[in-house]
């Protein structure tokens, strides 16, 4: 099964990346501009919309839950990467660099998943998308909760940690959605 789940998380990550990419090429990197704060609230009103369409069963915007995943996988790629480049002072990078910092941030990701899976036995093909999406919105309360104690934890892991999580959990969604075919 761990197989399976590896080329459906590479097939939902090539179509986040494509996504991220297009959008590179069209804007630049002008979400560097963003604090890490800022983009942890764009996570939230992600995912916030994606509880609200399953609480109501209807949504009135036609993007759907699908592109709302999509786009917290990205912004949590992008948080990595300003938590890396946080000492610098470069908003516009080269698209190379980007992309490249992207595929290390999923590798990692992934493999952290393929560990957390292999001890875990892939639970997460038993749960509810519904429950995943209330697992990223906790995520995303404990890292503003780090972000308003300046980054500081007595034992919990940190944000990055926390990103990785998310993205993982997006990921998961949208398999069970049938987006990772």
């Amino acid at each position: 099964m761990i197989n399976q789940t590896i080329v459906e998380y590479k097939n939902v990550i090539r179509k986040a990346r494509s996504i991220f990419v297009n959008k590179t090429l069209d804007y630049g990197t002008a979400w560097r501009i963003l604090r890490l704060p800022s983009i942890t609230d764009q996570i939230f009103i992600k995912a916030q919309r994606i509880r609200s369409i399953q609480d109501k069963g209807a949504q009135q915007i036609e993007e759907g839950i699908n592109s709302e995943f999509i786009a917290i996988i990205n912004y949590c790629v992008m948080a990595l990467m300003q938590i890396e480049l946080m000492t610098e002072t470069t908003l516009e990078m080269q698209p190379d660099r980007v992309f490249s910092m992207y595929d290390k941030y999923i590798a990692e990701t992934l493999e952290l998943m393929q560990k957390k899976n292999h001890d875990y036995g892939e639970a997460w093909r038993d749960m509810r998308v519904s429950s995943i999406t209330d697992l990223i919105l906790m995520k995303l309360l404990r890292v503003k909760q780090i972000e308003d104690h300046d980054g500081k934890t007595r034992i919990s892991e940190g944000v990055d940690a926390n990103y990785q999580d998310m993205i993982n959990y997006a990921v998961f969604c949208l398999i069970k959605m049938g987006y990772g075919e």
